[in-house]
């Protein structure tokens, strides 16, 4: 998973960070929240963990800006050492998922994560994906179109596994960069938009199948559910 961290302290945000990289997590941390919101203005991640208390905007105005503004309901939990319980109520009104107390364990850490994000989408990687007239089996290898195997690279089929745990979902570039190739300062972001292209193809993601792979300006794509009467626009220029 691919998650932004928001923590002052930087001891605190050290043993964070730490602990979701050994649990294999791609981990993103901020001091200062503007950093943290020039960050999400370009990308996307799987959970946001935030402090409450940060020099210069709270996390609870940081969530607020993500909820509000830019629409964006990606999970979040707090991390923090504010225990009143009308802080707790005002944080979990602001859209919070939930609200964990410092000092933290790390077993207590990874089991509030690991139970939000079973809530927010499914992470069964063995399980199959059934969207007509789609079938993916990850533990195959397969995808199928109308019963049709569709002949798909190692990376094509890793990038189309995760559009379609994501359908709806507005990714990044640098999201699905991390989560399909892992990091690799090598690579370039134009390595997606050529994968994308042959997925979008191979797959047939027109609205004839009830898909559309739609992209957005300097940001990434949606993979999104559509009418098969609504008028194809897989002409439309990727940037």
């Amino acid at each position: 998973m691919r998650i932004a961290v928001l923590e002052d302290d930087p001891t605190q945000k050290l043993l964070l960070t730490t602990w979701l990289r050994e649990a294999g997590h791609d981990v993103h941390d901020f001091a200062l929240t503007r950093e943290l919101q020039r960050f999400a203005a370009r990308e996307s991640v799987d959970l946001y963990l935030l402090d409450w208390m940060v020099p210069d905007i709270s996390g609870k105005d940081f969530l607020r800006w993500l909820r509000q503004e830019r629409h964006d309901e990606t999970p979040a939990i707090f991390v923090t050492s504010l225990d009143a319980e009308d802080d707790v109520v005002g944080g979990l009104a602001e859209g919070a998922d939930d609200f964990i107390i410092k000092p933290v364990s790390q077993r207590v850490l990874m089991s509030r994560i690991d139970a939000v994000l079973r809530r927010s989408k499914p992470r069964d990687t063995i399980e199959q994906i059934v969207a007509p007239p789609y079938l993916i089996d990850p533990q195959r290898k397969l995808i199928k179109l109308h019963e049709d195997r569709v002949d798909l690279t190692e990376k094509e089929f890793d990038l189309a596994v995760f559009l379609f745990r994501n359908v709806g979902r507005l990714v990044s570039r640098g999201h699905m960069l991390e989560s399909v190739w892992g990091r690799n300062p090598d690579l370039a972001t134009r390595t997606v938009d050529t994968h994308i292209s042959r997925v979008r193809g191979k797959l047939k993601l027109r609205p004839e199948n009830g898909y559309r792979l739609v992209p957005t300006y300097n940001f990434g794509y949606r993979l999104e559910r559509v009418d098969a009467n609504e008028p194809d626009s897989e002409g439309i220029p990727e940037e």
